[in-house]
């Protein structure tokens, strides 16, 4: 009887996972052919997600990030673009109260790494795993393993190149 309980109630928490995991993916929009300075579209497998940003392209700005804020839409986030060369960059979370996924993206729009969950007001450096980092997106904590996204997902964003694995149309 106990297993049989087991069973039941695992079985229930995970139905109750991938039903909401169906309904995000249902109300999620999908990424129009234009791209947009306000939004990142995001490919991997069959998953493609539109987030809106705020960008953070100057020195204050990614000083500032997502300093205080208590609440973000959940699929919101904010872009840093670095206008210098590409190289390793890191985080942390001094002042941010909400958990966070880290999306480091190279150049060519491509995902080459991904932190997930960093604590709120942790000050531990949160580096990226190379060092051709030209951007970082945060999103809210826990999105990109609802997504499935991993390593090698492609951005979509004015700020990449042309040679961008996803281009702008």
């Amino acid at each position: 009887m106990a297993v049989w309980c087991y069973m039941f109630a695992t079985g229930a928490a995970l139905f109750r996972k991938s039903i909401t995991l169906i309904a995000f993916l249902a109300a999620v929009p999908a990424a129009a052919e234009q791209c947009r300075e306000d939004r990142v579209d995001i490919r991997q497998g069959g998953i493609q997600v539109s987030i809106n940003v705020e960008i953070a392209d100057d020195a204050q700005e990614r000083a500032r990030g997502l300093m205080f804020v208590e609440h973000m839409p959940q699929l919101d986030g904010m872009l840093f673009v670095y206008q210098d060369s590409p190289r390793r960059r890191s985080f942390w979370m001094r002042n941010t109260l909400i958990p966070l996924d880290m999306l480091f993206i190279a150049a060519d729009g491509t995902v080459r790494d991904i932190h997930s969950n960093a604590v709120p007001l942790d000050e531990t450096g949160i580096p990226s795993a190379t060092d051709d980092i030209v951007a970082v997106l945060e999103v809210n904590g826990g999105l990109s393993e609802m997504l499935g996204l991993e390593p090698g997902a492609q951005v979509r964003h004015p700020v990449f190149s042309n040679e961008a694995a996803w281009t702008c149309d």
